[in-house]
């Protein structure tokens, strides 16, 4: 897909038992598997990295380079 190569991959991981699954959200067709010793293990990995950043941009952003999208979300934090 042109969205994949032009802003790379979107993965979404689960579990299934003791094994990790990835695969693009797009459906691209790209992902692959994993296999853990246990089914807890898979799955907190599979937690661990299924989450979307996107709502604490700003949060961590790096003092300087990303000064005003700081202190967009002070303001907007306040209100």
């Amino acid at each position: 897909m042109v969205t994949c190569r032009m802003f790379g991959h979107r993965y979404r991981f689960r579990s299934e038992g003791r094994t990790l699954v990835w695969e693009c959200e797009r459906g691209c067709g790209a992902g692959g598997t994993k296999d853990y010793p246990s089914a807890e293990r898979a799955a907190r990995y599979s937690a661990a990295f299924d989450r979307d950043d996107s709502e604490s941009l700003g949060r961590r952003a790096p003092l300087i380079g990303l000064l005003p999208l700081r202190l967009w979300r002070k303001f907007k934090d306040r209100a």
